[in-house]
């Protein structure tokens, strides 16, 4: 290490208090992180790409400062589930302050990793009063039963009002109006448990029938007058 020459012909004055870092609340304990291998906590993230054409939300599992378990879930853009693709391959492995510093491939996933980055860091993760953290495998159940992001896909003119696309309840195919014309109710498909069904041997229409469902007010007795499907009407 090189001094200036008027730092090197300073006197010493010694050092007082020095209580260290603040401790961070990590998986049930209270931690003076110095080190990356000090973090550790399940905690997500969300980044954006410059133009701001699609969005990413990041899931990281980690444990002493290596992650073990990671969710990337994007929207809207196509090229960015490639890049998902190759991120679930990178990440796992690297430690926080690797991943922080290496190219994960869309910018939205980067600036994803650099928001959760500073959460976690900061002891704010989604896992910091829970005993021993969560176990390698929260984010799968992040998805629920059918291995599916938790996607709202809903679109509406000034002209023609709200088209239901998709929901948490999954891919809407009728839409309900009352007399005055307002959406009251609507109809959907579980498209993950659909397709698990049909996977195991279940006809597909069978497997439609079986996995659709209704929600709010869906019958004529209840005022419904009309019902239109979203993506023709």
């Amino acid at each position: 290490m090189i001094y200036s020459k008027e730092v090197d012909n300073m006197c010493v004055v010694a050092k007082g208090a020095n209580h260290g870092p603040a401790p961070i609340p990590e998986e049930g304990k209270w931690v003076k992180a110095k080190e990356i291998k000090d973090i550790s906590g399940y905690t997500h993230g969300v980044g954006w790409c410059a133009p701001q054409q699609g969005t990413c939300k990041l899931s990281l599992n980690i444990k002493d400062g290596v992650i073990q378990e990671c969710l990337i879930e994007t929207i809207g853009c196509s090229g960015m589930t490639q890049s998902a693709a190759m991120a679930s391959e990178i990440l796992p492995g690297k430690t926080i302050l690797e991943a922080l510093n290496t190219d994960l491939v869309c910018d939205a996933i980067n600036t994803a990793m650099r928001e959760l980055f500073l959460q976690i860091v900061y002891g704010r993760s989604q896992s910091a009063f829970s005993e021993n953290g969560l176990v390698i495998g929260a984010g799968l159940e992040d998805l629920g039963k059918g291995l599916r992001s938790q996607t709202g896909t809903l679109y509406g003119t000034l002209k023609k009002g709200a088209r239901y696309l998709e929901l948490t309840e999954g891919y809407v195919t009728k839409m309900f109006l009352d007399k005055d014309s307002q959406v009251c109710g609507y109809e959907y498909v579980q498209l993950g448990k659909m397709m698990e069904a049909i996977k195991k041997g279940m006809d597909a229409n069978e497997a439609v029938k079986k996995f659709t469902g209704r929600y709010g007010r869906t019958t004529a007795e209840e005022g419904i007058v009309k019902s239109i499907d979203p993506r023709k009407e």
